[in-house]
């Protein structure tokens, strides 16, 4: 309905105004951020799966680029802890050199089991949907002590693996890493869990930096963040289904 007009000399009362801040961290702004990233990580990956081809005896050549752009996205990650405010410089990078990992690594699987990359990806996108929708619906609540729980196994996942890796240099190795036997496969289930409440983190850090007006830089940290996620989930994901198919 139409208001009647005021008279001369009427205050025009406008309603309550809300503060306007610019350069300020949003959701959308996370959102149109990882969707960057994203695709940066697909046309990367591309190219490294069409970069990763079989010998005529069957051996799968593994591009050595590959390795150099784990490196490349690990060091992009570590700098950018340490200067948050680099993260729209940084991660482009991550997500250009690790795209690259996954499309090779992706490529690797695939020829051993067809079809399990797409099982992956397919597993992947379920578990952040649901993921969402357990965060969304709070049926999922970060508290301190989730939040403390969560980054202390994902910290001693991490220094395991680093302790496998060290311990291959040197012929060793922690086998139920690798082997299909129960202790590996139950491994598996356990660190694809625990990266899916990582997904919760990353959702939680970024609905607090939108609710306590952070720097805009943060948009694109977060993105990074959730990317890693991302990443480290689809790739226990395929090696968990890799286990179960080699049962």
């Amino acid at each position: 309905m139409w208001a009647p007009p005021t008279a001369p000399g009427d205050r025009v009362d406008d309603g309550p105004v809300s503060r306007w801040k610019s350069g300020v961290m949003t959701v959308r702004g996370t959102i149109s951020a990882t969707a960057v990233l994203f695709t940066l990580l697909l046309v990367s990956a591309t190219a490294g799966w069409f970069s990763t081809d079989a010998s005529p005896q069957g051996q799968i050549q593994f591009p050595g680029i590959a390795l150099i752009g784990v490196l490349v996205g690990f060091v992009a990650v570590i700098t950018l802890y340490f200067r948050p405010q680099w993260a729209k410089i940084l991660g482009p990078i991550y997500a250009l050199g690790q795209g690259f990992f996954v499309g090779a690594i992706s490529k690797v699987f695939n020829d051993q089991w067809n079809g399990i990359v797409v099982q992956a990806a397919g597993a992947t996108l379920a578990v952040f949907t649901v993921m969402l929708l357990l965060y969304r619906t709070r049926i999922i609540k970060v508290t301190n002590r989730f939040r403390r729980i969560v980054i202390g196994a994902t910290i001693g996942v991490m220094l395991l693996y680093m302790v496998s890796f060290v311990l291959n240099l040197f012929g060793g190795g922690v086998t139920f890493l690798q082997q299909p036997s129960l202790l590996g496969i139950l491994f598996s289930v356990f660190v694809c869990g625990l990266a899916a409440f990582n997904l919760a983190l990353d959702f939680d850090f970024i609905e607090r930096g939108a609710n306590e007006g952070m720097s805009k830089d943060y948009e694109w940290f977060a993105a990074v963040g959730l990317l890693v996620t991302v990443v480290w989930l689809y790739l226990e994901i395929l090696r968990l289904l890799a286990k179960l198919r080699q049962n």
